[in-house]
């Protein structure tokens, strides 16, 4: 499973960048108005902070389909690389989908809660269809189950359109969607922290030190090799 920051915060982009085996960002308009600053140089910063052969998923806010390809076309000039434009799926987000990828634009289809919706957005042209795993289980419906669902029917299928897993708050939901088949999940930096996070390795990490430092001391091994 691939991973992807889900955040419009430079610290924090900048931060699970340099730290984490990540594959990209991925936006939305909750995300990028708590940063309350300019859209356009903020889209752009995150590009220069992750490159250009990294996935940046954008999203629109235009009604039509036709104001929402306007949209993707100025995005993507915009901030250039590997670009997805994120559309939640109503109507005309499957009609947008289509006119979108004709102009060889990546698209996400986002807000998914149901396997036939993402099976409906990969037929309309999606690259990845993005199930929102927590706020599933907030309905007592289930979330890793909708993902292991959508997964199975694109292998069915043979669909080339990827499961990109969202809307986490916590590390078991994480790791259970890996198992049922997410090709991709976007998490939040807490997130990504308290994935590596355990009680048991932080004791293995202090053994260490103090094994080591009751025979050589405050020397490192690099000490031993000039």
């Amino acid at each position: 499973m691939k991973y992807l920051i889900d955040s419009g915060n430079i610290k924090a982009i900048e931060h699970i960048s340099e730290f984490y085996p990540i594959e990209g960002v991925t936006t939305n308009p909750t995300l990028v108005s708590k940063e309350k600053t300019d859209f356009l140089p903020l889209i752009k910063k995150i590009r220069s902070i992750i490159g250009e052969d990294a996935a940046l998923h954008v999203q629109t806010t235009a009604k039509t389909a036709e104001d929402i390809l306007e949209e993707a076309r100025g995005l993507k000039k915009a901030v250039g690389g590997q670009f997805y434009v994120k559309i939640p799926i109503n109507e005309e987000g499957l009609k947008a989908a289509s006119m979108i990828k004709a102009e060889g634009i990546g698209v996400t289809m986002t807000a998914i809660f149901t396997s036939q919706q993402a099976l409906i957005a990969a037929r309309a042209g999606a690259d990845f269809v993005a199930p929102y795993v927590n706020r599933l289980d907030n309905i007592n419906a289930d979330g890793v189950g909708t993902v292991a669902e959508i997964a199975e029917l694109f292998d069915i299928y043979s669909l080339d359109c990827k499961v990109l897993a969202a809307s986490f708050k916590n590390v078991k939901q994480i790791s259970e969607t890996a198992l049922a088949g997410a090709h991709c999940a976007t998490i939040s930096p807490e997130l990504f922290r308290q994935a590596i996070s355990h009680p048991m390795t932080d004791n293995a990490i202090e053994g260490f030190e103090r094994d080591w430092k009751s025979v050589y001391g405050e020397k490192g091994v690099g000490d031993f090799l000039l």
